[in-house]
């Protein structure tokens, strides 16, 4: 820093620092630099021509200093330190309700990684803060520009790009209201905390405070809340100055800073030569951290050296979406009830000021306006005054002790013991009393004249928290909530994206008031009130699109050639109007939406057939679309192809089935390209299944689910032209040796007509007789278990084996199989229970007393058959030929005419070669040639 002009109002401070620099430290040069350079930069932001205003982030004080000095200066340029790119959604903040967040959203990531996509970057803004302030009075005041300076939303992250990442799905989970900003990236308008951890941490020690918003609470807040403007003014600049030259030197972030100053003043200058404004009538409104800036660029006459690169290729949508003070404080690592306690702050400056702040005229949830007063003249100019020292004396001068507010601290008392009781706290009486006194005791042991909310909070929580519940709001969470912590924004209809209007405009018929917070229900009878049913076909999208919570079923149920008459939904659109906000930067109805969802998953890189088929149950549950269906399934036969594992088998399986027997009732023909996947996935999984019943990676199940889709879709694959010997050479090659996987292919055996019933029941005895096999035999079981998905027809059989196991396996065998065969029905097997139950229900007796002379069918002695008889008579049709008339009727009804023919012993031989001996003959001559 180059040493300014001797004469300045600053020389006297800056000569009793030198002072105290050469006394208290070993050497003139070992703090002289920090402190006289503090001073240096004061000076310098005091003598800008284009006035800088410093302030720290929703700082109460700040706002207050901010309403006052736009009313003394009525500047006709407010420069403000906020992403240039958001300024066409500021007017929208007349259609919302304090605290929202200003957003700029990306759903295509170009130019950075794929793992920071979604882009998003929010600016919050309170009521209590100067940033609104300045906001307010720029929009609603005629001949006024509000222009934003700081960097564009796509700079945040190119400057980004060689520091943290963005949060990630593994990060801790937080509470609701503080999740409302989600992942995105803050934009720290006026940041004022120090980046030294010793400094800081000396400033809570001797503070006798516990985390910095105390501090600041404490020793910025209460001092500044009152102060005229240019004590106001200098002591931000201090602090920034100090915080700035105490930095550690993280080169990135210092680089980050530095290059956000450049941007800024050239943005600034750029604006001045273009419309030619003096920069006496302009205001620059920034964080006190940037206000001490020290790079060339810095004022008016800085040098224009910087360039700004152009924004990046992504495309960024921008919105208003709900914040809350949790939020506030969760994304910008304040104290939990810090921007609380700054909103009671704010209120009580402004009746301590008498300071009139500025609202956006129609704002939502703002209290009603003053009546106007009458409109005079400008006011007449007024030449600026010579900055004066006010450091010295604001330094020098003990702090002001505010005298105890009794009426508050007792009404917080009482407040407190009533919310606790209300959440199951046995607070009483006393507990305000004993609140209201150590709230006392508490500030004299922190040398507080006055008790601040933290003092009131540490009291309330050691008086009323006497023991911990599960399930129950503590102490501190219920102080944060008087102080006005469970605040949440809104954003106004008229506010909202097309496609979120678009939402509410079609569930209006259900008379909710949609927009507010918490759960509504709401009843939906289609039966009496048709329209309903597009109420019902929006909220079914919306149950897919957006988070767990916002539209849940409670009645009903949507599936393929399935539609409920009667649905009851419970809604919390309200609460999760953030999510559906961000619905609308991806498009302009949630159809739109829902299909692009649709193709981004079916034609993801690492997408599964299942999910691709996925994809189109539900274009064709949702949105009844035939063309995106058929798009769709013809790639699932691409994904197919490419597979060479058998892990989705199971799921390929159960879609296939649904969506095939949607399409045979609901169609004429089937869809081609899902008689294309029967025919591919017949002849795909024909040849994965020798491997898959010997690779280790294969589970039981999915081996069970690739037959299952062999023998489901066998008729249609075989009428499509498939051929079936390769599903026997499949077999032939299959030799598993895992016992569950043996059993699955006995299964399948019987189903081709390779194996009878007597041999696999035979089989099976022969395990349970041999010593060496019997600790395998429940694998043999769960491998049957699982044959009931392709072989459902073998259930008597299972229930079979299962009773012999029951009745011949040793104890030490059997109690250990009972707890898996119970948990393999629970997991794997959940649909295949009912019919193991039913079918058991049917070969046992019904009631217990039968149960002891009950045989097994399977242990019945077989009934004895009666002989064939000698005549030919046994294979003849003898129903026919006892009743005649059913087949005289076929034969007149076709026009046919004949007789009977008497019966007559069967001739032997070949009959067809005896009456048509033609042929034979034909064969005969053909073969020796004659």
């Amino acid at each position: 820093m180059s040493a300014l002009d001797e004469g300045t109002p600053f020389e006297a401070l800056r000569g009793q620092l030198q002072t105290a620099a050469t006394e208290f430290a070993d050497g003139p040069d070992a703090l002289e630099c920090i402190l006289l350079g503090i001073v240096d930069d004061v000076d310098r932001a005091v003598r800008e021509p284009l006035e800088i205003f410093p302030v720290c982030h929703h700082s109460p004080a700040s706002a207050v200093a901010m309403a006052r000095r736009l009313r003394e200066k009525q500047p006709k340029v407010v420069y403000l330190e906020l992403c240039e790119d958001m300024a066409p959604l500021l007017p929208e903040l007349r259609n919302c309700r304090l605290p929202v967040a200003v957003q700029a959203f990306a759903s295509e990531v170009k130019g950075f990684p794929e793992a920071w996509a979604p882009l998003s970057v929010v600016a919050p803004i309170t009521e209590a803060s100067a940033e609104y302030q300045a906001i307010a009075y720029a929009l609603d005041t005629p001949g006024v520009e509000l222009v934003l300076v700081d960097r564009s939303s796509d700079h945040v992250f190119q400057w980004q790009a060689g520091g943290e990442e963005p949060a990630g799905p593994d990060d801790p989970p937080v509470e609701e209201e503080a999740a409302l900003h989600g992942d995105a990236v803050g934009v720290e308008i006026g940041d004022l905390r120090p980046r030294f951890a010793e400094l800081e941490d000396h400033l809570l020690h001797h503070g006798r405070v516990r985390h910095w918003s105390e501090w600041w609470h404490q020793y910025v807040e209460l001092p500044l809340g009152a102060s005229d403007h240019d004590t106001y003014r200098q002591v931000m600049l201090l602090i920034g100055s100090l915080f700035r030259r105490l930095a550690p030197g993280d080169t990135d972030r210092v680089r980050v800073d530095e290059d956000r100053e450049r941007y800024m003043w050239t943005r600034m200058r750029e604006h001045l030569a273009a419309t030619g404004t003096d920069p006496e009538d302009c205001l620059y409104v920034c964080g006190a951290f940037h206000a001490s800036s020290r790079v060339e660029e810095f004022g008016v006459h800085g040098t224009d050296t910087f360039e700004i690169t152009p924004s990046g290729e992504s495309t960024w949508q921008h919105g208003l979406i709900p914040s809350s003070h949790a939020a506030i404080e969760a994304q910008f690592g304040l104290a939990a009830g810090s921007v609380s306690i700054a909103a009671t702050q704010w209120a009580k400056n402004l009746r301590r000021t008498r300071v009139q702040p500025f609202r956006l005229e129609g704002q939502a949830g703002a209290r009603k306006a003053a009546k106007p007063r009458k409109a005079s003249g400008p006011p007449a100019p007024v030449a600026p005054e010579a900055p004066a020292d006010k450091l010295s004396g604001f330094l020098q001068s003990p702090p002001a002790l505010d005298r105890l507010d009794e009426a508050e601290l007792l009404g917080w008392s009482v407040e407190i013991v009533r919310s606790a009781r209300r959440n199951g706290y046995l607070a009483s009486t006393a507990d305000a009393i004993a609140v209201f006194e150590t709230s006392i005791l508490l500030a004299g042991m922190r040398d507080r004249a006055r008790p601040t909310p933290y003092d009131f909070q540490d009291a309330a929580v050691t008086c009323i928290e006497k023991e911990t519940v599960p399930g129950r709001r503590d102490v501190r969470r219920l102080v944060e909530i008087l102080m006005g912590g469970d605040r949440v924004g809104q954003v106004g209809y008229d506010a909202l994206p097309p496609l979120a209007r678009d939402v509410h405009d079609r569930l209006a018929p259900l008379n909710l008031k949609l927009q507010q917070r918490g759960v509504q229900r709401a009843l939906l009878d289609m039966t009496s009130q048709p329209e309903l049913r597009r109420c019902s076909d929006v909220l079914w999208m919306l149950r897919h699109l957006m988070p767990h919570g916002a539209a849940r079923p409670i009645m009903g149920e949507r599936e393929l050639g399935k539609q409920s008459v009667q649905e009851s939904w419970d809604l919390a659109l309200g609460t999760h109007q953030r999510a559906l906000i961000e619905l609308g930067y991806e498009g302009v109805s949630i159809e739109q939406v829902l299909e692009q969802r649709l193709r981004r998953v079916a034609y993801a890189p690492n997408a599964t057939t299942a999910q691709v088929l996925g994809a189109v149950e539900d274009a064709v549950l949702h949105l009844r679309s035939g063309r995106l269906a058929d798009e769709l399934g013809t790639h699932a036969l691409e994904v197919l192809a490419t597979e060479r594992s058998v892990d989705g088998a199971p799921e390929v399986l159960r879609r296939v089935r649904r969506l095939l027997a949607y399409y045979r009732i609901s169609r004429p023909v089937l869809p081609a390209w899902i008689e294309s996947f029967a025919k591919t996935g017949y002849a795909h999984y024909c040849t994965l299944l020798p491997t898959a019943f010997t690779d280790e990676d294969a589970t039981v199940r999915q081996v069970a689910a690739m037959l299952g889709f062999l023998f489901s879709m066998e008729s249609l694959a075989l009428s499509l032209g498939c051929d079936r010997t390769q599903l026997e050479l499949a077999f032939a090659q299959s030799h598993p040796r895992e016992p569950s996987r043996v059993a699955l292919l006995w299964a399948s055996q019987v189903h081709l007509g390779q194996l009878s019933r007597a041999e696999l029941r035979e089989r099976c005895d022969g395990l349970l007789a041999d010593p060496l096999v019997v600790p395998a035999y429940p694998r043999y079981l769960s491998g049957f278990l699982h044959a009931l998905e392709p072989v459902p027809q073998l259930a008597d059989f299972v229930v079979e084996a299962v009773s012999n196991a029951f009745a011949r396996l040793p104890d030490p065998v059997l109690l250990p199989w009972l707890p898996k065969l119970i948990t393999t029905l629970r997991s794997e097997g959940a649909e295949l229970a009912p019919l193991l139950i039913r079918e058991a229900g049917r070969v046992f007796p019904g009631r217990l007393a039968a149960l002891d002379a009950w045989v097994p069918p399977w242990q019945a002695a077989p009934a004895a058959t009666a002989a064939p008889e000698a005549g030919g008579g046994a294979r003849r049709a003898v129903l026919l030929v006892a009743h005649p008339e059913t087949c005289d009727s076929v034969a007149e009804l076709l026009g046919c005419e004949g007789t009977w023919e008497a019966e007559a012993p069967e001739p032997s031989g070949a009959v067809l070669v005896v009456r048509h001996p033609e042929t034979a003959a034909a064969v005969e001559l053909l073969l020796t040639g004659g």
